[in-house]
């Protein structure tokens, strides 16, 4: 041990340290509780030391969280990507993630690698959590026109809108059953129906949810019957998923062509450095060759950008 580099010692050091935090947040079962009636009385359950060490290091990044103000903006993220995990867990699952790539990149290469790789890490979980978001809200406009029917039964038996989304909230999935439950908590709190439902629909950036609200509110107004209203709109919802599916039938091709172009030269790219690496090396020698991969980059950006700005159709 004493002939090993300093970053390879520092890697192993880190790595340790990130697999045990991964350990207890991710793969630790949770501490068995004994029942009230077999706990003698006075004696508390003795935590582990990483159990204090990780508690205490939760504290700390929810009082920075807190005295920056972030602990809402990061709660709202992560409620809108379906993590059940508090702030301050997201963020220590985080700095462990950031120490096992920097373990790594100490151990594959040196000190270099080891302070780049670990700001791959943030990147990833955005991607990451924005994907999550994406699927949340497209399984949401999903379930909104069988929410829709069965808001309209529930009102024509004479339930208010309340108990309707109550209803609904009760027997539909997630994610809409958690969106019409805060609906339903938010207006038992005091709070309008109306602005409940269209602060839902300009969170999960739905049009359909924000017709919803919008024909709830002018019934509200001008009265009538709301279940014949829900069932024009639902009816519109279905014919306009319909068009949506597919025009994404008749685009798929372009999309598809999209990534084999965007992919063509990293694989082209990858065959010839190993079949022949002095084929490319020419590029790395010289200033007008780092030039060429520089414009090579920048043309590839702008070309993915206009692809995807071409197969991307808004409803």
């Amino acid at each position: 041990m004493m002939g090993l580099p300093t970053p390879v010692l520092v890697g192993l050091g880190l790595g340790v340290l990130a697999v045990g935090v991964l350990v207890y947040l991710v793969i630790s079962p949770p501490p068995t509780r004994l029942a009230l009636s077999r706990r003698q009385p006075g004696v508390a359950p003795q935590a582990s030391l990483l159990t204090r060490a990780t508690g205490v290091v939760t504290q700390g990044i929810d009082a920075f969280l807190r005295k920056r103000g972030s602990t809402g903006s990061t709660e709202a993220l992560l409620e809108l990507a379906g993590t059940k995990m508090r702030p301050q867990d997201f963020f220590l699952t985080l700095l462990a993630g950031m120490l096992v790539a920097a373990a790594l990149g100490a151990l594959l290469s040196g000190l270099v690698l080891a302070l780049l790789l670990p700001l791959l890490v943030p990147v990833a979980t955005k991607v990451i959590l924005s994907i999550k978001t994406t699927r949340r809200q497209r399984a949401f406009d999903g379930q909104l026109h069988d929410a829709l029917q069965m808001m309209a039964g529930s009102l024509r038996t004479g339930y208010s809108i309340l108990q309707a989304l109550d209803t609904t909230a009760q027997q539909a999935p997630a994610p809409l059953s958690e969106e019409f439950a805060r609906v339903v908590n938010e207006s038992r709190v005091g709070r309008d129906v109306g602005q409940a439902l269209e602060e839902t629909a300009e969170r999960m950036d739905s049009k359909d949810m924000a017709w919803i609200a919008q024909a709830i509110m002018i019934n509200r107004q001008t009265g009538g019957n709301l279940a014949e209203v829900l069932d024009q709109v639902g009816v519109t919802i279905r014919e306009r998923g319909q068009i949506k599916r597919q025009v994404q039938t008749l685009s798929s091709e372009g999309r598809l062509s999209a990534v084999v172009l965007m992919l063509l030269p990293f694989g082209v790219g990858g065959f010839i450095l190993l079949t022949n690496p002095s084929y490319l090396s020419v590029l790395t020698e010289s200033l007008i060759g780092y030039a060429m991969l520089v414009v090579a980059a920048l043309e590839l950006l702008v070309g993915g950008l206009w692809l995807r700005k071409t197969v991307t159709l808004k409803f």
